[in-house]
């Protein structure tokens, strides 16, 4: 399991203009909602909002990564956005955040839940990884990118 194959250009907004966490987390659920993996998007929004209240999901280095082990897929589901301005989000380094990634799995996927986690953190916590996402025109460019950065990870 790649980052690049559980994303879709469906599921990736880029230079989202919103000003408050809560619309960005809640564009990023909209995102997925009709994914074929998402059985029930209410229970969704639930666990990832619920996630969120015990601890911000602003990882530092400009990323948010709003995410929950939940019942409410049957896969793992992911989405990406880039945001058109900084955004507060509780970071854990009080910096602004850029790029958001949505990422939910079936609540019997633990260890792939953290291994997707930290891909997604070892990835874009990269410098140059990040400036080339929040440049990135297209949704094509961003699934190509990952495509790429990932060609020689082993599947998780």
């Amino acid at each position: 399991m790649k980052i690049e194959g559980l994303l879709s250009e469906k599921n990736i907004v880029l230079n989202l203009d919103l000003t408050l966490k809560s619309q960005v987390i809640e564009k990023m659920i909209t995102l997925v909602e009709g994914h074929a993996g998402v059985s029930d998007i209410s229970r969704l929004r639930a666990d990832v909002l619920h996630r969120e209240q015990e601890m911000s999901t602003g990882i530092g280095k400009s990323i948010a990564l709003p995410h929950a082990k939940t019942e409410g897929v049957t896969e793992p589901v992911m989405a990406f956005a880039t945001l058109s301005s900084d955004l507060n989000f509780d970071s854990i380094d009080n910096e602004p955040v850029r790029l958001v990634f949505l990422l939910a799995t079936p609540e019997d996927m633990l260890a792939e839940h953290l291994k997707l986690l930290g891909r997604i953190t070892k990835l874009a916590g990269r410098e140059d990884i990040r400036q080339r996402l929040i440049l990135i025109e297209s949704a094509a460019e961003v699934i190509e990118l990952f495509k790429e950065e990932e060609k020689d990870l082993p599947h998780i």
